[in-house]
């Protein structure tokens, strides 16, 4: 066949689910020409497992994706139909955001945000082979043998390199339902001496709703008012619904464990490894038998399907196994299953073949993002993309810039860094624990944290630039007032405001940081500049100057400094901590150190730490499993049992950041 050749983009991105969307979307903003390819328009923006986006830390993940000017959290605005708002009877740092999608909707507010976007061309066919030279990506070769080069290119595969779905003894060759695998990108990798591994996933099956009883079932109603997961929307318009709970019981445990075998997974027939904190039900049944029964979520798959995600029934039984343990749960006596569950086991790269820029270090000029770095989850997948999207874009233009993400900035930076130094061997998962920052790094201030970056870098757009300017001067100069009113715990009685009578006066500001006191206390002192009538905020520089005055701090304003003061002194103490953590590397650790003695230590660290004996706390961060939290540990437990040894080691501003606790 003739060879055909086009030239001719500044990046390729292959594949368009969650990763490849916000990765050639990154890009494009960075006036990269951009080619998305992918092997059909119905590939744009597909929920593979659960219509669901956000949840506990992903929530937060989605927020970083909007702060730089992402897809996903406006995508979700448009589609979700059950906003949620996770622990909110918890403290502000760990409210996480969740919304149920529609999936019609989900892909056609892809296909809407996408659509004519500066910069980016779609092309949907299926990539065959990578064009490299000199250990650099030239460009990519087509199925029929089209050829198109490219100064950089970003590979999102998802589950479809050499994806194989399983159901009970029945495998099919299938990147997902329907949807055939791709084979000559692994086969080029592993010519690379890229070192590939097999993990593995999977999903419910999919229920009738007309067939389930949900009368029987608990309502789940989502939040009142449905919180957006974008900056740039107040307010949600989509018609939102319910979702039902059920439980597992006793007889479907018994159906589960009697076939036990004939799942895909406990057969033999998958050597994957699955993700530990999405298990199947069938691990769930084995590993957790004293459990009597385990929750499940059913989720409209949109407001005009007659699907029903059982979420927490992730299996690879036999169908008709899976239909006789559903019908043994309440609720579902009589369901019709429309699509049986399955696992899915596929290849990945190892990720500490990769810089933090995602870019690999074998071939110059290739980025990785999303499952082929072995993580699970839209989320994850979305924050990998807009990185890798960024740094091709920058790389491409010959951009000497990096765009990293550090540990102290955001839940991006936890988990690429995470990846790139430790990588895994089980699908990854974001959690809260892994972030050792996670009272700085919250849903809420994604904007104020990464938008600033994303500003300097180039990838925020003029009208987000201006929302997020405006917010941030209103937060600046209403924080200027509240630390301009004052007020001492004797007049604060006055308005039967009680807290510790040690005569310190106090600004407004400081007293929103006792969890008692809220914005309506500080309204009774001040009525006069609270007032709700007046837009603008006032002057003076004290309370005096303020009587008299009038202004009004718009809600949004007010949540967002009514939590910056909850946390401040948690978060000024943690400031000092990120300073000390970016600036440590080279403090030595006594050879005499009994990592046993540090009781916040977990097991496995102690061990690899008194194996390896590090000699300084740069060498000890190298070491895979001791993570930041762990490197903390310790250099609070040598500040407290060998003074001498850690100021000879420091200069004098590093002593003062040390952190003050004790072990």
């Amino acid at each position: 066949m003739l060879e055909k050749k086009i030239n001719d983009y500044d990046v390729i991105v292959i594949g368009a689910g969650h990763a490849g969307i916000e990765s050639a979307c990154a890009s494009a903003r960075l006036n990269a020409k951009t080619l998305l390819i992918t092997k059909s328009i119905e590939n744009l923006g597909e929920m593979s497992c659960n219509p669901a986006i956000g949840g506990v830390a992903k929530g937060t993940i989605v927020r970083e994706i909007d702060a730089l000017d992402g897809i996903m959290g406006k995508a979700i605005d448009l589609a979700g139909i059950h906003f949620k708002i996770l622990n909110s009877s918890k403290g502000p740092a760990v409210h996480s955001p969740r919304a149920q999608a529609d999936r019609v909707l989900y892909k056609k507010a892809i296909k809407q945000l996408v659509k004519n976007y500066p910069n980016l061309t779609i092309l949907f066919n299926e990539v065959n082979d990578l064009l490299i030279k000199d250990n650099k990506i030239c460009g990519i070769e087509t199925k029929d043998n089209i050829k198109i080069t490219a100064n950089a290119v970003v590979l999102t595969t998802g589950t479809f390199l050499n994806g194989v779905i399983h159901i009970g003894k029945t495998q099919t060759q299938a990147g997902r339902v329907n949807e055939s695998a791709s084979y000559g990108i692994s086969a080029r990798l592993a010519h690379y001496n890229f070192r590939l591994g097999r993990l593995k996933t999977g999903t419910p099956a999919r229920i009738l709703k007309s067939s389930i009883n949900f009368s029987e079932l608990e309502e789940q109603k989502g939040d009142e008012i449905p919180t957006p997961f974008s900056y740039l929307n107040d307010n949600i318009a989509v018609k939102q619904t319910s979702c039902y709970i059920t439980y597992t019981n006793s007889l479907t445990h018994q159906i589960i464990k009697e076939n036990l075998l004939q799942s895909a997974m406990y057969g033999g027939q998958i050597s994957g490894i699955g993700p530990r904190y999405c298990p199947s039900i069938e691990d769930k049944v084995n590993r957790f038998f004293d459990k009597e029964r385990h929750q499940v979520f059913l989720e409209p798959e949109g407001l005009d399907s007659d699907l029903i995600y059982p979420n927490g029934l992730s299996t690879s039984l036999p169908l008709d196994i899976q239909k006789k343990f559903l019908q043994s749960i309440k609720g579902l006596e009589n369901c019709i299953v429309k699509q049986a569950g399955y696992a899915i086991e596929y290849d990945f790269v190892d990720p500490r073949e990769l810089l933090p820029t995602l870019e690999t270090k074998k071939i110059r000029g290739l980025f990785f993002a999303g499952q082929i770095n072995g993580t699970t989850g839209y989320e994850e997948a979305g924050g990998q993309g807009i990185v890798a999207g960024i740094n091709s874009a920058l790389k491409s233009q010959s951009d000497s810039r990096e765009f990293i993400l550090s540990r102290t900035q955001s839940y991006i930076g936890v988990m690429i860094d995470d990846l790139t130094s430790l990588g895994t061997t089980e699908p990854y998962r974001m959690l809260t624990s892994r972030a050792e920052y996670r009272l700085h790094l919250r849903a809420d201030n994604a904007d104020l944290r990464l938008t600033p970056i994303g500003i300097e870098i180039g990838v925020v757009s003029p009208k987000r630039k201006e929302v997020f300017l405006d917010r941030q001067t209103r937060l600046i100069q209403a924080k200027t007032y509240l630390k301009n009113m004052k007020a001492s715990p004797t007049k604060l009685l006055q308005f039967d405001i009680n807290i510790k009578q040690d005569g310190i006066v106090r600004d407004a500001y400081q007293l929103l940081s006792f969890p008692s006191i809220k914005f309506s206390d500080l309204e009774k002192i001040w009525p006069s500049f609270f007032d709700e009538n007046c837009d603008d905020f006032s002057n003076g520089n004290s309370s005096e100057n303020n009587q008299g005055k009038k202004s009004q701090i718009d809600q949004q304003t007010k949540k967002q400094i009514a939590i910056d003061a909850l946390y401040s002194a948690y978060l000024d103490r943690q400031q000092r901590d990120i300073e000390l953590f970016s600036r440590e590397e080279n403090l030595k650790i006594p050879l005499e150190i009994d990592y046993y003695k540090i009781n916040s230590l977990s097991t496995e660290v102690r061990e690899k730490l008194s194996l390896f004996r590090p000699a300084t706390i740069g060498f000890a961060m190298k070491i895979q499993g001791v993570t930041p939290a762990s490197v903390m540990a310790i250099m609070i437990y040598i500040k407290n049992n060998f003074v001498n040894n850690i100021t000879q080691h420091l200069d004098y501003d590093q002593k003062e950041i040390l952190p003050q606790s004790s072990q």
